[in-house]
């Protein structure tokens, strides 16, 4: 079954100085990461350095799942 891309338009004013934000379901998004990175498609190195925005709950899962995959000493 096909993954459509569903973007959402921030429809809050924005300065000049301040880049666009595009707001992504993360259940749209996490899909194609996974096909560019198993099938380890260069482009997607080209944005490995770029900052992402979660909430601050997601964040506080993911760092607890992260001490979970790390090896006990």
């Amino acid at each position: 079954m096909a993954v459509h891309l569903r973007v959402f338009p921030d429809d809050l004013d924005h300065d000049e100085t301040h880049d666009p934000t595009i707001h992504v379901r993360l259940g749209d998004l996490l899909p194609l990461l996974s096909v560019a990175k198993k099938n380890n498609y260069l482009w997607l190195q080209d944005f490995l350095d770029d900052e992402v925005a979660v909430t601050a709950d997601l964040y506080e899962v993911l760092r607890a799942f992260g001490t979970c995959l790390r090896p006990s000493a």
